[in-house]
């Protein structure tokens, strides 16, 4: 019996040495430096090249005041790729344009933000200085190009201004989709096209970038404004970081870094918003819908 006994005791003892042996430590990767991602998407109002250039240090700029978090910019081809981003609820954060924020209200999203300097969100018609073009009525036959359907300042707002002003939109002229608001712009500066509808900030940038072909073009006719460009949030985002992200893009113009990343922009500020804000743009819509062609709000 006592060689039976210390036999049991040396097998359990030579089992607990395997299971040593065998055994690998596992860390929760709660316990590692590992950051969040958040993925901030930002609407087509420039070309990717150029939306980075310009967006990526606001987004830089929160990321290295909210420690363990890593905000990634996503910049999308065009306005169908960004609408069908948001209405998947891919983003975290974004920066639709006003048509774009009240649609996001029925996909998860809420506003808590947006930019400032609403008298720059209208839309502009530019056509060259040379081209005999004085009244809405000599478009009449002729191309005008848009950046996209769903683009609010540059085409919605346009095309209202234009129905609203003696032309059928959808029978007197031929409406060009073209992708971008550069290309809107370009596209009237090589001839392409009689008129081309943009808004004040590509049209800023665009003078500042190529002074001398900004000389050829002026500003024909200008729209009524609404609020501008908004932020959202998805509905499951933390509230205390949504509040930290709020608090940092609001206070931008406060700093002397902040105010030079605005003026690239270029606007004076983000300010505090809320689903509310939107209400007159969803009545805009509506009668955009009745009188020009009809959207989805």
């Amino acid at each position: 019996m006592k060689r039976l006994g210390l036999w049991l005791i040396l097998l359990a003892l030579s089992a607990c040495q395997k299971q040593e042996e065998n055994y690998h430590p596992t860390f929760s990767k709660h316990a590692t430096d590992e950051r969040k991602e958040y993925v901030v998407g930002i609407h087509p109002l420039h070309n990717p090249t150029q939306l980075f250039d310009i967006y990526e240090p606001v987004v830089n700029y929160i990321e290295a005041r909210i420690p363990g978090t890593h905000f990634k910019l996503e910049a999308s081809r065009n306005y169908a790729e960004f609408d069908k981003k948001l209405d998947n609820g891919h983003f975290d954060f974004a920066m639709p344009n006003p048509y774009q924020t009240v649609r996001s209200l029925k996909h998860g999203y809420h506003v808590f933000g947006k930019m400032g300097d609403d008298s720059d969100f209208r839309g502009i018609i530019l056509v060259r200085k040379d081209s005999g073009i004085h009244k809405v009525s000599d478009l009449r036959g002729e191309k005008v190009a848009y950046p996209a359907p769903t683009a609010l300042a540059a085409t919605m707002m346009p095309q209202y201004f234009l129905q609203t002003h003696g032309l059928d939109v959808s029978r007197d002229i031929e409406n060009i989709y073209v992708g971008s608001q550069e290309s809107s712009i370009t596209n009237v500066l090589r001839g392409h096209v009689a008129a081309g509808a943009t808004w004040p900030i590509p049209w800023k940038t665009f003078i500042r970038d190529h002074p001398e072909q900004a000389q050829l073009l002026e500003v024909k006719w200008q729209t009524q404004m609404l609020p501008n460009n908004g932020w959202v949030a998805r509905n499951d985002m933390s509230p205390v970081l949504e509040a930290k992200f709020a608090k940092l893009l609001f206070g931008m113009n406060a700093s002397i870094e902040g105010k030079a990343m605005l003026a690239k922009l270029p606007i004076s500020k983000f300010e505090p918003a809320n689903d509310a804000t939107y209400q007159v743009v969803r009545e805009y819509l509506k009668t955009f819908s009745a009188t020009v062609r009809p959207v989805e709000y």
